[in-house]
């Protein structure tokens, strides 16, 4: 994830640091291994530059010293005040590669050291130029490895900036920096150095076989053989380096495991609290190990359904690995899939989507499309495409995870063949809701073509309809029923009361629910008795002689008057409607008005 632990990767693998160039020549293809050596060599041969710089510097100029060094390191400072000054740091370093190169610590002190404002001018005659220049030809010299021309523009500033302080011992002041300006930084911003020793950290054979024992007893699924170990590696820990070790939040971290997949949340939470605590005093609050101390606690409050809890500790988790390894990295994608899940559980499938797609989108930048966590990402992928009902694109994707896994594993491995299973069963799915649609769509044009067939076998109905809609036929009257519904029936030009107008379409949608045929001037009109005959019709399947049986033709003549006219329980509702609901802004006593009209017309019918 960082330099640290890079180095612990190298060291426990018998590689001494010196051949780290080698190494980095070797990760070409796996473009985060690339930048990470890249960057540590960087950050070593800085190191070695600036420990020159403070050892030629006065106590009080220390501040002064590291400032207008990060500034030309990560900022653009090109001012030089003493001519020169560039070649004499240049020898400087070359110098120091030679006392390295003899074994022999009194040859790399400085002789003759002069003035005090001599030692002022030798970092000040450093520049952004001169800097980068000297790092590159000191990592050829002594890691024989070319940095790129671009690596200014190409390094990660902040794990740099980190990594740099931790190797040195400086201390900056917790703000928000612009590295992109020309001097981001200020002395005022170096809080303390501190000197950095090395040491020899004790080591028990005894409880690292233990640890290792019970891991192999863990991937067998054997829980309780391995947490008989791991607690007997913790108890041996504690003895022999105290509680406050790393091993020992190891040991509490794989107790946690255990735990976990043995069903006690509350028993795995309290052993990865252990393990978080240990390392954030051990380690530091900004170690890798840290961070993925968080993520498990996250895993582990979602098991107790606390997703907002463990949503906070993704989030912690999230920024801690962008301060160490920057978000180009595995272990990222790794957690956004994490993330992901845990919005998915919760329903909010957009932003889990958003955060599986840019997983994916990393793991086949960072470790190629056809590698096995790509496949992960994949099969994340289709579950939330099944989860939405999306079952082709789950099919889609999930055919990609078999094409991999069967690349890679072989057809015969035990995940390829589950995802050989899910393959079949989203593609089950995905008829099962194909011939749902069809069946539904059948069911649809078989509806239209029965009524179709009745209007054609009685044009009375088709008659009475188009006596309803005012002679404008079927679809005229479908075209003023769903503009009244919408409210489109008057006019939007110039001059026009917006209010009223939306009051009036308020009117309009209430008297549709209630089973009025609103016509587009916004008076309501009575109900059709042939369309609810029509319906009932369809609905039942009968003729509509059949439908009213004793009905004679006065009754049919006596219901297209009605349906014409209008009849008086319909303008009773209306009235009755107009009086239980408050009256709409802009209309003021239209409502009544209206019921006035329609008396008039009424007394006039009848004489």
């Amino acid at each position: 994830m960082d330099g640290q632990t890079l180095t612990e990767a190298l060291h426990a693998h018998g590689i001494n640091l010196r051949y780290l160039g080698t190494v980095a020549e070797g990760t070409r293809n796996l473009p985060h291994l690339w930048d990470l050596c890249s960057n540590e060599i960087l950050v070593r041969c800085a190191k070695h530059i600036l420990k020159d710089l403070l050892r030629d510097a006065e106590d009080y100029d220390l501040a002064n010293t590291i400032s207008h060094f990060y500034n030309c390191l990560f900022g653009n400072m090109q001012t030089v005040s003493n001519k020169g000054g560039a070649n004499s740091s240049r020898n400087q370093k070359k110098d120091h590669i030679g006392n390295q190169q003899k074994s022999s610590k009194g040859q790399g002190k400085r002789k003759n050291v002069g003035s005090a404002k001599k030692k002022q001018s030798s970092y000040l005659s450093i520049t952004s130029d001169s800097l980068w220049s000297d790092i590159q030809e000191f990592a050829k010299l002594k890691y024989q490895f070319e940095l790129p021309e671009d690596a200014k523009v190409l390094v990660k500033k902040i794990p740099v900036v980190r990594n740099l302080c931790q190797k040195v011992g400086v201390t900056v002041a917790a703000r928000k920096y612009d590295l992109d300006s020309a001097a981001p930084f200020q002395a005022s911003d170096i809080m303390n150095l501190q000197p950095v020793v090395k040491h020899s950290i004790p080591v028990s054979p005894e409880a690292k076989d233990l640890v290792e024992t019970g891991k192999a007893q863990l991937a067998e699924g054997l829980l309780s053989e391995a947490y008989t170990l791991f607690s007997e590696a913790f108890t041996i820990l504690q003895q022999v380096t105290g509680p406050m070790h790393r091993e020992v939040a190891n040991c509490c971290r794989y107790l946690a495991m255990v735990l976990y997949h043995a069903g006690d949340m509350a028993g795995a939470i309290m052993q990865q609290h252990k393990e978080l605590i240990i390392n954030e005093r051990c380690l530091g609050l900004d170690h890798p190990d840290t961070a993925h101390s968080y993520g498990n606690m996250a895993l582990f409050y979602h098991g107790l359904n606390q997703t907002e809890l463990a949503l906070r500790h993704m989030s912690r988790a999230l920024l801690l690995l962008g301060l160490s390894s920057g978000p180009d990295h595995p272990d990222v994608a790794a957690t956004f899939i994490n993330v992901a899940m845990m919005y998915q559980d919760i329903g909010k499938m957009d932003t889990a989507l958003r955060y599986l797609q840019e997983a994916l989108k990393k793991n086949e930048r960072l470790l190629g499309e056809e590698h096995i966590q790509t496949a992960v990402c994949y099969h994340a992928l289709a579950i939330a495409f099944n989860c939405m009902g999306a079952f082709k694109l789950s099919h889609q994707h999930e055919k990609k995870t078999y094409d991999i896994l069967a690349k890679q594993l072989g057809e015969e491995d035990s995940r390829t063949r589950d995802s050989q299973n899910w393959m079949k069963t989203f593609k089950m799915r995905e008829l099962q809701m194909n011939a749902q649609k069809q069946k539904g769509q059948s069911l649809n044009v078989a509806s239209a073509q029965k009524a179709y067939d009745i209007l054609k076998a009685h044009p009375s109905l088709l008659h009475a309809f188009q006596a309803a809609a005012g002679g404008t036929g079927i679809g005229g009257m479908n075209q003023s029923l769903s503009s009244s519904a919408l409210g489109d029936g008057l006019p939007r030009g110039r001059g026009v009361d917006e209010r009223a107008a939306r009051a009036a379409a308020e009117v309009r949608k209430k008297a549709a629910a209630r089973g009025l045929l609103v016509r587009p001037s916004g008076v309501p009109a009575s109900t059709l008795p042939p369309l609810t005959q029509l319906l009932n019709v369809i609905n039942s399947g009968t003729t509509p002689d059949a439908a009213n049986p004793s009905g004679t033709n006065e009754e049919k003549k006596e219901a297209n008057s009605n349906s014409s006219n209008g009849s008086g329980d319909t303008q009773a509702d209306l009235s009755k409607a107009g009086e239980q609901d408050q009256t709409p802004v802009g209309l003021g006593t239209g409502l009544g008005a209206l019921d006035t009209k329609k008396q008039k017309s009424k007394v006039k019918a009848a004489s």
